[in-house]
This record gives structure tokens, C-alpha cells and sequence, in this order.
């Protein structure tokens, strides 16, 4: 199996490193959040900056675009979460159930429900039709880090920083099982997206994989020698990708795990310091990610098998 890795553009405006991406509101269209308090929309086609969205008062740690309801759902340094009316580009509410940073944010159309992480320990579950909370759960005294869902078994993956794991049932949100993900931090959860494995990248470097249902490991990969900070798949699951505070993004195998390629700065003038986010875009299968230099790059992976 060969890759071939290009680099398409460099998206620059952003003032501060930047922390958070989603798809946008149309499949060329992608969301930025940097800690210089603004979120921001890029065109893939033009790779110019579309639009200027909105600016706050503190830090952007996390971004969440919720299509269905035209809206985006912004998570900020203070712990405060503020929703967007996109339509009528104006904010509609600020949640204040967190006291400090919100990690991440994800939706879920099975439960109709909106679901943040606190740096404070706490995981915040709202309605997504009255923005009303609905659950506000204490699961560590220490960071609550990253989210992902598994339809296939109806769980939540919660990553945490006390190095814990935590699976919750997706309809109850009762704790089914704890274990220890990494040796330092454990940052980010995903499952595959046939829902038989869950892979975690932590503050050791380390990519783990566990099997589903029992959560045994059955791989632990030296993937990166600093802090694992996103995993993300392809659209047609053959690959994923991690990001790195060790300034690399790094292609794998989804079915093998093994690495097919290291974007770094020398050989693909790739991201001068810590790697955050990434994004895998449907359109034109573009590969995004977005680091501390303030820049969101555009890469194109292409696989021969």
C-alpha cells in the first residue's frame, strides 16, 4: 500500500494557535476557533477566509457545528458555552454550567442532546431543541478531555485527565465501565467507525487500541514521543490520522495500525509547533489540521493500493 501525500494550501488570519475545526455549512465550507477569540469559516475551493463569524471575550478551546439547527456551539477558556444563531448571526444563549475549559463539544442526533467537557471534571448534557441541561455529571476531579459515540453499542467514550477511560451508556449515561487509558492524560477518544475498536491517544504518546465490548487492549503503539491531542478517520475508513504536540501528523492503516507516513515540517513543510486539530473533509477528501502556529493546513492523501 503506497500514500501519496500533497499539500494543498495554508489557511493564515488566525492571530493565536488554534484549537478547533469543523465542517462548515456546505461540504467546501469549514469552522476555525483560536485562542485569539474568534471563529472563523474557510472556503476549499478559494482557500480564503469566507467569513468572519464571531468574536468573544475569552479564548476558544472547542467548536461544534450543528447543522440540523443552524447553529454553532462554542466552548471558551472561562467555561462558558455560547450558542449561534447562524441564520440570524447573533448569539441565542450562554450555558454556564462549566467553571473552566471546555474541551470539546459534540451532538448527538440519537439523543437529540448536546454534550460538553469541562476542565473542571464535569461532562454537561443539554437538549438540543430547548438548550436546556439536562444532566451535569461529575466524572474526575481532573480535566474532562475529549468525547465520541458508538451507535452500534449505544456508548459513550469519555477520556479523561486522570488517565481513565470511562464508557457510559449512551440513553442512561450510567457509568458501564472505567479503566486506565494512558500513562499521563488520557486526550481523546474515537471509535471506529464500524464500532469494534476504540482508539486513544494520551499525554504519553501512546496510541492504544481496545476492543469493544470488553475494552481489552490489544495494541499499544509508541505512536508519537510528545501528547496525542486528536485521532481522526477518513471518510471511506481506510485511514485515520493522529496529531501530536511533537508537530506531526502521522497516517495509518485503519484495518493493520500500522503508520504509512509522518507529516512533519521538513519533508512536507507541515506545522512549526503542536499539531491540535483535525478534520477529514468529504470534499475532495481533504485531510485538515490546524496547530500553535496559527495556521490550518489543507493536505491531500491519496492511496494506492
Amino acid at each position: 500500500m503506497k500514500i501519496e501525500i500533497k499539500k494543498i494550501a495554508t489557511l493564515t488570519g488566525h492571530k493565536s494557535p488554534v484549537y478547533a475545526l469543523d465542517t462548515g455549512t456546505d461540504e467546501h465550507l469549514i469552522f476555525s476557533g483560536s485562542s485569539d477569540k474568534i471563529i472563523a469559516q474557510w472556503n476549499l475551493k478559494t482557500f480564503q477566509d469566507e467569513k468572519f463569524i464571531a468574536g468573544f471575550p475569552t479564548a476558544l478551546y472547542s467548536i461544534c457545528h450543528i447543522p440540523q439547527k443552524k447553529i454553532i456551539v462554542a466552548g471558551t477558556s472561562n467555561g462558558n458555552v455560547y450558542i449561534l444563531d447562524l441564520e440570524k448571526k447573533k448569539e441565542i444563549k450562554i450555558l454556564k454550567n462549566h467553571t473552566s475549559q471546555v474541551f470539546n463539544i459534540k451532538y448527538s442526533k440519537e439523543t437529540n442532546c448536546i454534550y460538553t467537557a469541562g476542565g473542571e471534571g464535569n461532562l454537561a448534557i443539554y437538549s438540543l431543541d430547548t438548550l436546556d441541561l439536562i444532566k451535569l455529571k461529575k466524572v474526575t476531579d481532573e480535566k474532562v478531555r475529549n468525547i465520541d459515540f458508538n451507535y452500534k453499542t449505544s456508548e459513550i467514550a469519555v477520556a479523561s485527565g486522570d488517565c481513565n477511560i470511562r464508557i457510559f451508556d449512551l440513553k442512561t449515561v450510567q457509568e458501564k465501565k472505567a479503566f486506565v487509558g494512558h500513562q499521563l492524560s488520557s486526550n481523546v477518544v474515537r471509535f471506529s467507525p464500524d464500532g469494534k475498536f476504540l482508539l486513544t491517544g494520551g499525554r504519553d504518546g501512546d496510541l492504544n487500541i481496545w476492543q469493544v465490548g470488553n475494552y481489552e487492549l490489544l495494541k499499544s503503539i509508541p505512536a508519537h514521543p510528545w501528547a496525542i491531542y486528536d485521532i481522526v478517520y477518513s471518510p471511506d475508513s481506510n485511514l485515520f490520522a493522529t496529531a501530536s504536540r511533537d508537530k506531526t501528523l502521522k497516517i495509518w492503516d485503519s484495518k493493520t495500525f500500522q503508520q504509512l507516513e509522518i507529516i512533519n515540517k521538513d519533508k512536507y513543510n507541515g506545522h512549526q509547533f503542536s499539531v491540535n486539530k483535525l478534520i477529514w473533509s468529504t470534499y475532495n477528501n481533504y485531510l485538515i489540521s490546524a496547530g500553535d502556529d496559527k495556521a490550518i493546513m489543507i493536505w491531500e492523501i491519496n492511496l494506492n493500493k
